[in-house]
């Protein structure tokens, strides 16, 4: 009976309001895959390696969506990024980038290249946001899932980023 209210009081969702369902779902699925290469791996569910597995794998994943529409993503990209804003092709090798850092996260290889990659946008993208966000105050969409998102620029496009320096420096110091 649930199920049948539940279905019957679907609508259709307003394709231009602010939403963070994108970003919960990425989130919380590539936990669940971290969590899950953590037990496969070591049979426990809490470990150093947890946080680092989901780093690189919502960096991957989050590379996609980029990927997906690269034009769109660069459009809204320019919109706050700092560097993208005063060298244009930089939009377009960002997720290119991301990539290249959460798979080398990923297979532990060319560990100080791949931690400077991630050091270096998550550190342009968190001066990026916090300037766009904090100190300008403009209301923005992020561009972290890919472009045409509904998905505010905020505190989740700087944990991201803030995510991206925390593995780029604990890859440089361990």
């Amino acid at each position: 009976m649930t199920i049948c209210v539940a279905i019957l009081a679907w609508q259709v969702k307003d394709p231009d309001k602010v939403t963070y369902t994108p970003i919960i779902a990425i989130f919380s699925t590539t936990f669940l895959m971290a969590l899950a290469l953590n037990w496969g791996v070591y049979q426990e569910l809490i470990s150093m390696t947890l946080l680092g597995w989901f780093i690189a794998i919502s960096m991957c994943v989050l590379a996609i969506l980029k990927l997906r529409d690269l034009d769109s993503f660069s459009n809204q990209f320019l919109g706050y990024d700092l560097l993208a804003q005063k060298f244009v092709p930089y939009a377009f090798i960002y997720p290119f980038a991301e990539a290249f850092a959460g798979i080398g996260m990923l297979a532990n290889v060319l560990e100080p290249v791949v931690a400077l990659t991630a050091l270096f946008i998550g550190t342009i993208g968190a001066i990026s946001v916090i300037k766009a966000v904090y100190i300008d105050k403009r209301e923005l969409k992020c561009a972290c899932v890919g472009g045409n998102s509904n998905v505010p620029l905020g505190f989740i496009s700087l944990t991201e980023n803030l995510m991206m320096i925390l593995m780029g420096s604990w890859m440089l110091l361990t």
